[in-house]
């Protein structure tokens, strides 16, 4: 399986990454970054000592650093102002390629159709843009998944129903949801009810390798933002789920095709994802909304990719 990765790197963006790097079956070939959970700058770098970590080739197209309209507060609160936890890691002397990851993504899907499958693990910006340039993208991917939406409404963003991903660009998603013809969204919700548990995440904090000492040390803010704000210390792994899902469909035990709409405007519901439960909007079902997975086949998945 040929990747190419769209992301924020991001705590969960770079155990994303560590995961599917672990698969012996799976050759990254590309990252595309976007800015989300910091800035650009920073997700970039990110990308670059990532791909450093796990000794790849795969190349670095930075992308946009702002949503399409609306500009949107970054999560560095909870990873951290670099994205990967405040840890000061080394900066990297790999080069960034000089095209636009959106221009990118049409140019290597142009050049080999149909070869590649597409992981989006920040906001959409990238790949709506690629789409609004040119609309038969969608034919030449091989599949889609994307991280993303919160399908009843119970979000993680100060619009209480709205995912962040979809939050910070809520045009970009709309644009998405809309105009690709068949894609696989894992949701907030799904990934909070398949988080990590505490005596897992300790156990894996644990593992003496160079990749798991790279987790250990980016996950402490993540595990101390999540135990201050909601008094728990199991870790959601929103990025790494959406990878398990694309590298190893076999862990799906449940998935529902439906119409989603994003809410675009409203005080309190923009970003939210609208998922058309009963087709009242008369829309094609191009939307598989995983919604059981294999929660212990996932965590051996994550693990792997740190051991």
């Amino acid at each position: 399986m040929r990747l190419i990765i769209d992301t924020d790197p991001g705590v969960d963006d770079a155990e994303a990454i560590l995961l599917a790097a672990a698969m012996p079956h799976v050759e990254i070939e590309a990252l595309l970054t976007v800015g989300g959970n910091v800035g650009i700058e920073h997700t970039t770098m990110n990308a670059c000592r990532i791909l450093d970590l796990i000794e790849s080739s795969a190349r670095v197209y930075r992308g946009c650093d702002s949503a399409l309209v609306y500009p949107s507060e970054d999560a560095a609160y909870v990873h951290g102002r670099d994205g990967l936890g405040d840890v000061g890691f080394a900066l990297s002397t790999r080069q960034v390629e000089t095209t636009h990851a959106s221009l990118a993504l049409l140019e290597l899907t142009r050049a080999q159709p149909g070869a590649f499958t597409l992981v989006c693990l920040g906001p959409l910006t990238n790949l709506a843009l690629a789409l609004k340039l040119d609309p038969t993208l969608p034919a030449r991917i091989a599949k889609l998944v994307v991280m993303g939406g919160a399908v009843t409404g119970r979000g993680n963003t100060p619009n209480i129903a709205a995912e962040f991903n979809f939050f910070a660009d809520p045009e970009a998603a709309h644009i998405v949801c809309r105009d690709w013809p068949s894609f696989t969204l894992v949701d907030w919700e799904l990934v909070t009810r398949n988080a990590l548990p505490e005596r897992e995440v300790q156990r894996l904090r644990r593992i003496k390798t160079p990749r798991g000492r790279f987790f250990r040390a980016i996950s402490a803010k993540v595990i101390d933002f999540v135990a201050s704000a909601r008094g728990e210390k199991n870790l959601a792994t929103a990025d790494p789920l959406a990878m398990a899902v694309a590298l190893q469909p076999d862990i799906v035990r449940a998935a529902e095709r439906h119409a989603v709409e994003i809410e675009c405007g409203g005080r309190l519901t923009r970003g939210m994802s609208v998922v058309d439960w009963h087709d009242r909007l008369e829309r094609a079902r191009n939307v598989s909304i995983v919604t059981e997975v294999d929660t212990a086949a996932f965590h051996q998945l994550f693990e792997a990719g740190l051991a």
